[in-house]
């Protein structure tokens, strides 16, 4: 059965916070501290219809904050399980976000990463994202990109 997509409820609530523990955990050496989406308002987000999850025969398996701007769709973040990391999940939710700028008609897409997942940073890249500039915000040292 191929990963399905949806918008993710109070109940994912739990597993997406369960989910940002387990893949940003290895960032807290490098940061001195916990990354902002281990410590994110998960029930917050999820009842403004920010989050979508994807995962197989009911599981969350990952998850991403997003929502559009007048300018463009903001990828806020993605993080997928550990344990199915690898299996192109992320990259679905990617392709996704660019659905939704699409049938928005907005004409492009933002995230940012913290400076020191140089992983993401690398991997954005690849995907054709460009930084467009750096600030340190809540004490984070982020890179924005387009």
């Amino acid at each position: 059965m191929p990963p399905l997509i949806r918008k993710a409820t109070a109940e994912d609530t739990a597993r997406i916070g369960a989910i940002a523990r387990a893949a940003y955990g290895k960032y807290v050496p490098r940061i001195g501290r916990e990354p902002a989406p281990m410590v994110a308002d998960f029930a917050a987000e999820v009842a403004v219809g920010r989050v979508v999850v994807i995962g197989t025969a009911g599981a969350v398996d990952g998850y991403m904050i997003a929502w559009p701007e007048t300018d463009a769709y903001v990828i806020d973040n993605i993080a997928i399980d550990p344990a199915r990391q690898g299996e192109g999940l992320g990259r679905q939710l990617m392709d996704h976000a660019v659905g939704e700028a699409k049938r928005r008609r907005l004409a492009a897409i933002r995230l940012y990463t913290n400076a020191a997942m140089t992983e993401n940073l690398s991997m954005y890249a690849h995907m054709g994202f460009v930084e467009t500039h750096r600030a340190i915000e809540k004490g984070f040292n982020r890179v924005y990109m387009r």
